[in-house]
């Protein structure tokens, strides 16, 4: 009996040491694990293992921990090759993560450590740019992305990481102009951007409290600004900068600073000054302050209860509203997810006491409250009045001149053709000042003598219409016989370019973007359905008619143009249309669903609608992707190979009952556009809980990240 209690003792004294030493979190062991497979599992890596283990407790190289937590990576100078996998975002708790001076090459990971502080990847190989994952890491401090191959421009992506006081990029290949972004990094103090390709000016720089910035050896061009001469360290050399004085700046705007010496040097004869009047208006300001206490009483005693509208009235706030939060990094995250998981029923309240209006702002409806048949009228609704009215400032339908969009295409050059559709040509238009716009020349045969009314009113209405997922009309022109609807140019150019146009060279679609980018035309079709009064219906929904922007979000286009398509051939979108559109009267909105369906299916497979290259019974996806949506066997064969495994495979049968739902012949078995919404705001959700333990059994022994 003895011997059994001893044995029993030391059985639960061994499992009691095990458990208190197997305590690293799992998704921060599941992240290692695929880093050290990325790296194609080193050996100078004492420690580490592919499968499991305990870093913290088993003492991994170059890992330290806080708890159960890793908090730091460092793996700076190991001769490492290979890439970082694709479950950093994962590792949530790492402050500090440096694999400079390696060997690592591909793409820096969209997914980097969310909450670090510090990041150098320095002295590598990285091809590729910036990822983008940066515009969400709020913690940064220091990152340094120095001596690699990085090229294109820097996105627009500093404005929350208001923390950074270092940021390194020199000595890579990036261009183009700085962001404007970079205005917002206001505890910035090191700046290197030497040995690259930038352009334009630095005058964005002006506001930085920098003492360290090194410009030198680009085609920057322009004056360098009076306020960054006194810097201790400060390197020009090797641009293009403009001879001369240079020109007053604008009236009313004050240099923020003069050069250190001369604020040293007149500190000492004002110091006993201010400490004089510090004191005289500490006791003046006490008075002050009881005073506006007492009036602010009195005030709110007699002022009633605002009415429900005032919510809605402060137009400052309401123009920095951001639609769609992009999710390069942390795209499963919940906090990611934020700016598209919020639906209409969410906001129950219109109280302004009790309302929000940042989130208010993020629904798909704006704000906009619904009449008991579910649609907004614009004419009839104020917050729609009041979002028309601000932004009649800043994105308004104008008026453009023939000989100016003559001048900015080189008179419709085909050098600036963009792409032909049933209803005209889409040129580029480029303007001195950098501007670049997307003019669409409709077919003058499409108005049938009703051309100066029809047009009219085709601007009328398709200017009404906003959502941070449509292609918004910036303007307009109607001259001598020409007609034509202008909009931004978008850079990424269209979904199907991104998804059949693309070399080699090109990054392919991360799953989590195709997910972020059906969820947002998703959101775009149903603003047009439910939410403005009378429902447009699109007509005309395919890839190439969704744009994408720097960051990937998607912006529907050719939408309010459906009485155009009456006229054209109902073959509009070859492999989109759903099948009862061989009548022109047939066509609704659950033909529209039918077209996202398609879509869907594209983000799905990376395989075009209509493929005349592929053997016969694959030519039409819809007919081929059908019958195996509900097969879970054969969707992991349908998956678009660009993809090579790196997505979560818990997340392919809902995605692929959404487009079971959408492309059922019958219409009335089809899933309204809301409910399409609703069904990916599910997926999105879900995913959020299991990434973590679903990317770990999608990898394989190359992994890596786009």
């Amino acid at each position: 009996m003895h011997h059994f209690v001893a044995r029993s003792f030391l059985f639960f004294l061994g499992t009691l040491v095990s458990f208190v030493h197997s305590k690293t979190d799992s998704p921060d062991v599941s992240a290692l694990n695929v880093m050290f497979k990325s790296l194609n599992s080193p050996n100078q890596l004492s420690g580490w293992k592919d499968s499991g283990g305990d870093p913290c407790g088993d003492d991994w190289k170059g890992i330290k921990c806080s708890g159960s937590s890793v908090t730091e990576i460092n793996l700076s100078d190991q001769k490492l090759s290979g890439q970082l996998g694709y479950q950093l975002s994962s590792l949530s708790s790492v402050k500090i993560f440096d694999l400079s001076k390696n060997n690592l090459n591909g793409d820096i990971p969209y997914q980097l450590p969310p909450n670090a502080q510090r990041i150098d990847l320095s002295e590598n190989n990285f091809n590729g740019n910036v990822p983008y994952s940066i515009s969400q890491m709020t913690n940064l401090e220091d990152i340094n992305l120095s001596h690699n191959q990085l090229k294109g421009q820097l996105s627009d992506m500093f404005g929350k990481v208001q923390k950074l006081k270092s940021f390194d990029v020199s000595n890579n290949q990036l261009s183009d102009k700085l962001p404007n972004s970079f205005a917002n990094l206001t505890n910035l103090i090191t700046l290197h951007l030497q040995n690259n390709q930038f352009t334009g000016s630095i005058n964005v720089l002006t506001d930085l409290p920098l003492n360290d910035l090194n410009v030198e050896n680009n085609g920057f061009t322009g004056w360098i600004p009076n306020e960054l001469k006194g810097i201790d360290n400060l390197k020009t050399g090797g641009n293009s900068w403009s001879t001369g004085p240079a020109p007053p700046p604008p009236p009313g705007v004050q240099h923020r600073r003069r050069p250190a010496t001369e604020e040293k040097k007149s500190e000492g004869p004002k110091k006993s000054l201010q400490n004089g009047l510090i004191i005289a208006f500490s006791c003046l300001g006490g008075l002050a302050l009881l005073l506006l206490l007492l009036l602010m009483f009195a005030f709110t005693r007699r002022r009633r209860s605002p009415p429900p509208s005032s919510l809605f009235l402060d137009d400052d706030k309401m123009s920095g509203r951001k639609g769609f939060t992009p999710l390069h990094s942390q795209e499963l995250g919940a906090e990611s997810y934020v700016g598209i998981l919020k639906e209409p029923k969410d906001f129950k309240s219109m109280d302004p006491g009790n309302g929000d209006i940042k989130s208010l702002l993020k629904s798909p409806s704006m704000g906009l409250r619904r009449s008991v048949s579910g649609r907004v009228s614009f004419s009839e609704n104020e917050f729609a009045n009041r979002l028309k009215g601000r932004r009649s400032t800043s994105v308004q339908a104008v008026p453009y001149s023939l000989a100016d969009l003559q001048r900015s295409t080189d008179n419709f050059a085909p050098g600036r053709l963009l792409g032909e559709g049933t209803i005209g040509r889409v040129y580029r238009a480029k303007y001195p000042d950098g501007k670049v716009l997307a003019v669409k020349k409709i077919n003058s045969s499409h108005f049938q003598g009703q051309k100066p009314k029809e047009f009219s009113k085709l601007v009328t209405n398709v200017s009404k219409l906003h959502h941070p997922n449509i292609a918004e009309l910036v303007g307009y022109c109607s001259e001598q016989g020409h007609n034509m609807l202008i909009h931004d140019y978008f850079r990424n150019g269209s979904l199907h370019e991104f998804l059949h146009l693309s070399d080699d060279f090109s990054k392919p679609l991360t799953w989590n973007t195709r997910v972020r980018i059906a969820l947002g035309v998703a959101r775009a079709i149903e603003y047009l359905h439910d939410v403005c009064s009378p429902s447009i219906v699109h007509k005309n929904i395919k890839s190439s008619n969704i744009l994408l922007d720097l960051e990937l979000n998607p912006h529907l286009s050719d939408y309010g143009m459906a009485s155009f398509h009456l006229r054209t051939s109902q073959n509009l979108g070859m492999g989109y249309n759903a099948p009862e559109c061989a009548q022109s009267s047939a066509y609704t909105l659950k033909s529209d669903v039918y077209s996202f369906g398609v879509v869907m299916l594209e983000l799905l497979t990376g395989r075009m609608p209509l493929d005349n290259q592929r053997r016969r019974s694959e030519q039409c996806l819809v007919k081929w992707a059908r019958p195996q949506l509900h097969d879970n066997d054969a969707l992991a064969g349908m998956v678009d190979p660009a993809l090579r495994g790196l997505y979560p495979p818990k997340s392919l049968p809902p995605f692929a009952d959404i487009v079971a739902l959408c492309i059922q012949l019958d219409p009335n078995l089809r899933s309204s556009i809301a409910e399409v919404v609703q069904a990916l705001v599910r997926l999105v959700q879900q995913s959020t809980i299991n990434m973590r333990e679903d990317l770990s059994a999608s990898c394989r022994t190359n992994d890596s990240e786009y």
